[in-house]
Parts: C-alpha cells; structure tokens; sequence
C-alpha cells in the first residue's frame, strides 16, 4: 500500500512538471526603465492547440460535438465559456501578474488600451494545451506565446522579441475547467515576464 501510495505520488509530480523556456530572441529590456506606461495587446490569430496542432475553431467543433455526444447542450455551453475566457480569465490573470511583479515594485502600469502608452507589448497566443484533471491523476496546461514590444506610434520598430513555451498552467487540488487552467499558464508567463523585467531593466 505505502509503495502504491509512493508512486502515485511520483506519477502526480512528474504529470506537474512542465520546462518553461522564455528565450530572448531580438533586442533587450533597457528601454523599459524610464517607461511609465506600456500598452497591451492580446492576439489569437494564429493559435494552434494540442500536439496535432489544430487551429481553434478544428479544436472547438470538435469539443463541442464531443460534449454534445455525451450529453446534449453542454458542448454548447462549453463553447461560450470557452470563447468568453479570454477576456474573463486569461487576459486578466496576465495584466495581473504584470500588476504584481512590476508594477508594484517599479511603478510601471501596462494596460489595455492605453494607446497614450510609448511602447506597445503585443502577446501572441501561438499554441496552447489545455491539460486534463482526472482527480488522483493531472497534466497541466501549457501555453506557449511570442511577446513583442514595440513602439505605440511606431509598431514596426520591435524594441524586444520573447519567445516563451510550455507556461504550466496548474493548481493546488483539482481544477477541472480547461479554461482556468490555461489561464494559469497565462499567468505564469507573465510572472516569469514580470520578474525579468524587474532584473534586466532597471
């Protein structure tokens, strides 16, 4: 019983580790040390889901008829939550870490819409993996995005390009909602921006 309990502990840890890379692939952080304001910009154009790379709206059919088979309505249901959750869950948990890990330690506000802002940071969703939650068992999320910043007035001028992959989106417990957990992947990918900007630029 107690190696029982032992590997399925190991199982559940090994289900949790996921290696985020935030790779720097144009410019520096410099610039962002005398900003008072940056501007946010969320795009999902060209995001790709699983590891069959499926376009959003492959992804979204599919789960939805999937939901619908098993019990009718609620694949219907799941995909306006699924649609609302950038607005209600990702994009929020992103702007809030940012809040927490920059602008509170260095003054700078990144907001939406703030196109008074000189300098623009545009988050590109490029591939996401929900993750599952069978309770004794999990794999979190990963999100995977390009993060660049530009000038407002100028956005051809790319002042710095992150390449970020594989943000664990995970919680203590469980959390059955493919939503929130990517939304933690969101999350992360902001803290691990956060906190670079708070060493590399000022």
């Amino acid at each position: 019983m107690k190696k029982t309990s032992i590997l399925l502990f190991l199982l559940l840890v090994a289900a949790g580790v996921s290696a985020q890379k935030m790779t720097v692939q144009e410019g520096d952080f410099k610039f962002l040390k005398d900003a008072k304001a940056v501007n946010v910009v969320f795009r999902y154009d060209d995001m790709k889901l699983l590891k069959e790379n499926k376009t959003e709206q492959q992804y979204k059919e599919e789960r939805t008829a999937e939901l619908n088979a098993k019990n009718a309505g609620t694949g219907d249901t799941w995909a306006k939550k699924w649609d609302g959750a950038k607005e209600s869950i990702w994009e929020p948990n992103f702007m809030d870490l940012l809040a927490k890990t920059v602008t509170a330690k260095k003054g700078t506000v990144f907001g939406q819409g703030r196109k008074d802002a000189p300098y623009t940071l545009t988050v590109d969703a490029t591939w996401l993996y929900p993750g599952w939650d069978a309770g004794v068992m999990k794999q979190p999320a990963k999100v995977s995005t390009l993060l660049t910043f530009t000038e407002t007035g100028n956005p051809s001028k790319v002042l710095l390009k992150i390449k970020s992959e594989n943000a664990p989106g995970d919680q203590w417990g469980s959390n059955f909602s493919n939503e929130s957990r990517i939304g933690e992947g969101f999350e992360k990918t902001a803290k691990t921006l956060g906190n670079r900007i708070v060493k590399e630029a000022y």
